[in-house]
Order: structure tokens, then C-alpha cells, then sequence
């Protein structure tokens, strides 16, 4: 087990503000209509428009399709054969204990999205998440609950250095699927670093060993998979080339989130 916890700090260094398989579930389920946001059927037409253009042209190049397939199906494997499973087990905890362990460390990675909206010209969003900070900092204990969405409907909104480049016109570059992480882009994989600097929990965790970062990591992409709806399971049994799905679904999830 702490083996493969220290190989997995190879890719947690580096790339430490994003739970593992968390972009790949959250842009399956948003074209599922499951997303956080809510119902998205106008945003379900228009995937289902460009996804049916396959044959066009994809929504995002991918000359490394060879490289990124077998990353595809490590990935796959690792998720079934060890991530899932463990989140199966963690998930005799309660919900509400495990969803105050996920509202923690989102709102620990608060200067991620504050930062990156202010960077956007999105003035009244950074405004907005730095109230949900300082309310669910304080009244939410730390950030261990939600106040500022359940009583002060002030719902977070996903901002990251990715969708900055993208707002600036920067393209997405040749799709990429990395180990441990799923889907990205080059210029997304990009976005990742800068953010590692933007998030409190670098700083926080300076002096710990490579091995005991991966712990907290591993124990983070649990966490976050214990509350998925098995989303990817669903992508498995319905898509006749998963691999194809997914790619479409991240190119189509990071252009919506450009564009908002």
C-alpha cells in the first residue's frame, strides 16, 4: 500500500490542488444533466450536437491518442481495482461526516477561485467567494460546513487558471490524459501548476515527505469518489468507446466552463 502511496506522490507533488478523477466525474455527470449546477438540458443539446460531429473533426486535437489511450486504461484500472473500491468501503462512514471532510478542503482552495475570477475581469464572483470563505471560515467552523450556499445562497462557482488562459483566448492545445489525474489539456495540465501555487494547502504541507502527501491525496480522490454517483460506471456500460466519450465530454465541459 505505501509503495504505490509513493508513486502516486510523483504525480501529487506537482499537480497537488486536484483531486484525482475529479474533472473526468464532473464533466460526465454535467452532461448527464447531474451536475452540481443543477439541470442542463440546453447545455445537453448542444453536447449532443457537437458529439454527434465526431465524424467532423473532434472537439479537441488529439495526436497523442496512442499514449493517451494506455494512460486511459491505467487509469481505468487504478479506478476500479483500487480507488472505488476503497471509496466503497470509506463510505460506512456517514454522508454528512464525509461531505464536511469535502467542504474543508474546498474551502481551503478558496484563493484558487477568488484569484482566478478577479484575473477573468468576474469582479462580483470573486466578491462571492471571498464572502463564502470568511462565512464558511467562521460560521461554518473552519469550513467544515456550507453556510454560505445553505443559508446565504451564495453557491460557489468553479474558477481555475486553466479557464483564466482560456478567457484570454489562449486554446486548449492537444488533449492529454494524465496518470493518476484523467482528462486535460495542455494548457489546462498548465493551469494545474499554477494553481498548486495559488493553493493554501502547498504552504501547509512544505515540510512533509513526498509519501506523506500522497497519503493526504489519495485520502482526498476517496473522499471526493465516496460522494460520486458512479458516474464513470454509467459511462462504461452506455458508451461504446468510453475513451472517445470522455475525451468529447472534457473538451465540451471546459469550453462551457470558458464561456461562462
Amino acid at each position: 500500500m505505501r509503495l504505490l502511496l509513493a508513486l502516486l506522490a510523483v504525480f501529487s507533488v506537482v499537480i497537488f490542488s486536484h483531486p484525482v478523477w475529479a474533472v473526468q466525474t464532473e464533466a460526465v455527470s454535467l452532461t448527464a444533466g447531474t451536475g452540481a449546477a443543477g439541470t442542463t438540458d440546453d447545455f445537453d443539446d448542444e453536447f449532443a450536437d457537437d458529439f454527434s460531429a465526431e465524424d467532423e473533426g473532434p472537439l479537441i486535437s488529439d495526436p497523442l491518442e496512442g499514449w493517451n489511450r494506455g494512460v486511459f486504461w491505467f487509469n481505468d484500472k487504478l479506478y476500479f481495482y483500487f480507488l472505488k473500491p476503497v471509496a466503497r468501503v470509506y463510505r460506512v462512514v456517514p454522508r454528512p461526516a464525509r461531505k464536511s471532510i469535502s467542504h474543508f478542503f474546498s474551502n481551503l482552495k478558496s484563493p484558487i477561485r477568488i484569484i482566478n475570477a478577479a484575473l477573468q475581469f468576474k469582479f462580483a464572483d470573486s466578491g462571492r467567494e471571498l464572502s463564502r470563505f470568511l462565512i464558511n471560515s467562521t460560521i461554518g467552523i473552519g469550513g467544515l460546513f456550507d453556510p454560505a450556499d445553505k443559508w446565504a445562497r451564495i453557491s460557489q462557482k468553479e474558477e481555475d487558471f486553466g479557464q483564466t488562459l482560456g478567457v484570454y483566448h489562449i486554446g486548449q492545445g492537444p488533449y492529454l490524459v494524465l496518470p493518476f489525474f484523467g482528462p486535460s489539456s495542455l494548457r489546462d495540465s498548465g493551469g494545474l501548476v499554477v494553481d498548486t501555487f495559488l493553493n493554501p494547502m502547498t504552504y501547509l504541507t512544505r515540510d512533509w515527505s513526498l509519501l506523506d502527501r500522497a497519503e493526504l491525496q489519495a485520502g482526498l480522490a476517496v473522499s471526493y469518489l465516496s460522494l460520486d454517483d458512479d458516474n464513470y460506471e454509467k459511462t462504461k456500460r452506455d458508451s461504446l468507446d468510453p475513451y472517445l466519450f470522455v475525451r468529447a465530454a472534457y473538451a465540451q465541459y471546459r469550453l462551457a466552463k470558458v464561456a461562462q
